[in-house]
């Protein structure tokens, strides 16, 4: 049985994830860790990551940026593995995470979800044969109006995959046009960003080639496919060794 610190317990995730977790036999929390509502979920929860007091072979995490730090710099000392779901981390942050990979397992995504991440796979083999076809590449991705951060980090997730990828990371990445009296750039990926309503994750990868164009779409219809990717990552990374993880491992192992 894999234990786990739910860091975020009681956020929406942290939430789905607990009801999720319940009717799986692989896998329990021990614990949780929320600094703004402490209430029980029938294991006990702690205002912040240094003050958890009980022992566990993962931490998943569903927090936000300003969370991250103390739990990166938790995980290091104390050597449990974390995966990591919280998005529209710093620069440094991410500098953390790396050197933190040295002394802990540490798994980060941008999008928990499966077909996210097959997705990321298909769009490489698309980019390249449209590509050297002389495809323009777009993303446009939809959220609901409470997201903060803009663009979703699981847009960027689809332009670095086909832009480290494939592409040698030669493409700059283009967030607005208002601005620009001027065709657009060959070597560029657009990404635009819609925020309404209840959205819960929609994203477009169009190539835009002459005379036709191709879309890869995925949507979420709910916030739990994202808790399902997180647990079957949590059970994936308890026990092991340093080093810095990917959703595709998870996928991977499972073939």
């Amino acid at each position: 049985m894999v234990r786990a610190i739910m860091h975020g317990c009681n956020g929406h995730m942290g939430q789905v994830i607990t009801g999720l977790i319940k009717d799986d036999p692989e896998i329990e929390i021990v614990a949780g860790v929320d600094p703004v509502d402490c209430r029980d979920n029938g294991y006990p929860v702690f205002p912040s990551i240094d003050k958890c007091t009980v022992e566990a072979d993962v931490i998943i995490d569903f927090t936000s940026a300003k969370a991250v730090d103390g739990l990166i710099a938790y995980s290091a000392e104390k050597k449990v593995p974390v995966v990591l779901c919280t998005t529209g981390l710093s620069e440094e942050q991410l500098k953390s995470l790396e050197e933190a990979s040295s002394q802990v397992a540490v798994l980060r995504s941008a999008n928990m979800s499966l077909g996210i991440n097959m997705l990321m796979k298909i769009l490489q083999d698309a980019a390249k044969i449209l590509v050297p076809a002389g495809f323009d590449i777009e993303i446009v991705e939809k959220h609901h109006n409470r997201k903060l951060d803009a663009p979703s980090g699981t847009a960027l997730a689809l332009a670095d995959a086909i832009n480290d990828g494939v592409l040698d990371g030669e493409y700059e990445y283009k967030y607005d046009r208002s601005q620009d009296h001027k065709k657009r750039e060959k070597k560029e990926i657009g990404i635009s960003a819609v925020r309404g309503g209840t959205i819960v994750g929609d994203h477009d990868v169009i190539f835009a080639g002459t005379d036709e164009v191709i879309t890869f779409s995925h949507t979420a219809y709910s916030r739990a496919i994202f808790g399902k990717g997180a647990i079957q990552a949590a059970k994936y990374l308890a026990g092991k060794p340093a080093g810095f993880y990917h959703m595709s491992d998870v996928i991977n192992a499972q073939v």
